[in-house]
């Protein structure tokens, strides 16, 4: 699996472009912290306060994040996956799941999002009738999943260094 580029969209980019550049820019830096990593590293927790936030949870997490917000917020499509079925952070529970799976299912994911966001203008409005961030825009939920894939990609930043010193920025 080939990780995506880690490009900034172009300073006189139309809007989309900007939106989708800067998400697809923090999907990039995501796989780019795993890349060289052990499966007893990826799933090795570094944070006594949080044993969940493994570089394999983290993926996890922003696959099913995908999915909640443009299949499931966007699309309203039932509201189905860990996040929704288990206990609090059940999309970052995965103890055995080979990190090199998650990553793929994550890769799946935001082409799913692509095609949805594709298929979208930006002031369309979501259609999940039970939570009211079903009633966001996508460029409401685009500007979101910048914020939180890019917060994530913070703490993919500092777990990295935590378990084996590496350190960079894009």
């Amino acid at each position: 699996m080939t990780p995506p580029p880690r490009s900034r969209p172009a300073y006189d980019a139309d809007e989309r472009t900007q939106l989708l550049g800067w998400l697809d820019l923090q999907r990039a830096i995501i796989h780019w912290k795993c890349e060289g990593l052990s499966e007893q590293d990826a799933h090795r927790a570094v944070l006594p306060g949080s044993p969940l936030m493994t570089m394999a949870g983290l993926v996890s997490h922003m696959r099913w994040v995908e999915h909640c917000w443009f299949e499931v917020m966007l699309l309203g499509r039932p509201a189905v996956g860990p996040q929704f079925e288990g206990p609090d952070d059940a999309d970052m529970q995965v103890e055995g799941r080979p990190l090199a799976g998650l990553l793929a299912e994550y890769t799946q994911q935001c082409a799913v999002s692509d095609e949805i966001i594709a298929a979208a203008a930006l002031d369309d409005v979501g259609r999940h009738p039970d939570y009211a961030a079903g009633k966001a825009t996508l460029r409401w939920m685009l500007l979101h999943m910048i914020e939180e894939t890019a917060r994530h990609a913070g703490h993919a930043d500092a777990v990295r260094e935590l378990l084996d010193g590496s350190t960079g920025y894009y």
